[in-house]
């Protein structure tokens, strides 16, 4: 594994990342979350990028990974601001943004709040609003009652040690929602949703189909696929998917070169 390099925000934040050059419009890969950009969906795309030319970024927002703070001080808010700081800091004018499950939240954030950065989204399993719409929702009372007066509890995880869930995290979610209010987005946009996936409801890829605003927005429902959507065959339909964004950037104007 390779040394990253570091970004300091605005904010006092250390953002490691990993930045390849090439043609533009470039890709950057959003993460999940408690996710790092060692992941296999990360690591395939930079190869497929350097493989083709492509500008590509990837990076762990604070708290994750690499990257300064710890996990439990964080949020949507500020996850959102270290992937904005990435972007401006180390990618040229619009890009292609990869999200996957939260990492599908920040992009539509982005999307939302700067249009002129984004050439087209690409979302695998995205999961915009999670922290209203799945972890408050399933809290039981009691669970909802110790987050609020202890600040934090613990939710079981299949991928290892139990997720940390913080009151903040609750609060600025919903300072952050983005299936509440009409989301435009003027660019072509690519869901990517598996059937199988116990982390995220198909309800929710369907849901985010109805509701953005735009003329070129596709799901494409994979039947079997889990959350980690990292099979061969699941890979190579995001790599298809960010090719096809690509090519309809090419015909709608933006520089591909």
């Amino acid at each position: 594994m390779t040394e990253p390099d570091y970004l300091d925000t605005a904010q006092g934040r250390r953002i490691a990342y990993h930045r390849s050059a090439g043609a533009l419009p470039g890709v950057v890969f959003l993460g999940g979350f408690m996710s790092d950009m060692e992941g296999t969906k990360a690591l395939a795309l930079e190869a497929w990028a350097q493989r083709t030319g492509r500008a590509f970024l990837r990076f762990d927002y604070s708290g994750h990974g690499q990257s300064s703070g710890a996990f439990t001080e964080g949020c949507i808010g500020d996850w959102a601001e270290d992937a904005r700081a990435a972007i401006h800091a180390l990618t040229e004018g619009p890009q292609v943004l990869v999200g996957s499950s939260m990492g599908g939240w920040i992009a539509a954030l982005i999307a939302r709040d700067e249009p002129g950065r984004i050439a087209g989204l690409v979302g695998i399993a995205a999961a915009p609003d999670f922290t209203e719409d799945s972890m408050w929702r399933d809290f039981t009372d009691e669970e909802r009652a110790r987050l609020m007066a202890e600040g934090q509890v613990a939710l079981p995880s299949e991928y290892g040690d139990p997720y940390p869930i913080t009151r903040r995290l609750i609060e600025d979610g919903r300072r952050n929602l983005v299936l509440r209010t009409p989301l435009r987005i003027d660019a072509p946009v690519r869901l990517l949703q598996g059937t199988a996936d116990a982390d995220v409801e198909r309800g929710v890829a369907l849901g985010m189909l109805d509701h953005i605003e735009g003329s070129d927005v596709r799901l494409t429902l994979v039947k079997h696929a889990d959350h980690r959507f990292s099979s061969p065959e699941a890979l190579a339909l995001v790599v298809a998917s960010i090719e096809d964004v690509l090519g309809q950037c090419g015909r709608s104007g933006f520089a591909t070169a």
